[in-house]
Parts: structure tokens; C-alpha cells; sequence
């Protein structure tokens, strides 16, 4: 992919981030915190898997 689009892209993903969490605040915080506990989820599985 040509260097433009990929510049292209990274302002349009991150200029959508910032209008999301300034239209509506509240959900952008929910799906955050969805994310971590994904994500923390995922850790504390992978890592109580590797200890055994």
C-alpha cells in the first residue's frame, strides 16, 4: 500500500476515534473498558495456562 494511503487512512481512523468520543462519551468509555477486560481476560488466561 502506497505511503499517502496508509497516511490517509491513519487521520481518517483517528480523526472517527476522536468524533466518537466527543459525540458520545459515555459509549466510547464503555467500549473501552470492554476492550481491556478483553484484554486482561486474554492475559490472565494465557498466562495461567503457561504456568501448568
Amino acid at each position: 500500500m502506497p505511503s499517502t494511503v496508509k497516511k490517509v487512512l491513519h487521520w481518517l481512523v483517528w480523526g472517527f476515534l476522536i468524533y466518537a468520543v466527543i459525540t458520545n462519551p459515555d459509549r466510547a468509555a464503555d467500549i473501552v473498558r470492554a476492550v481491556w477486560d478483553i484484554i486482561s481476560q486474554a492475559s490472565s488466561t494465557s498466562a495461567g495456562s503457561s504456568t501448568s
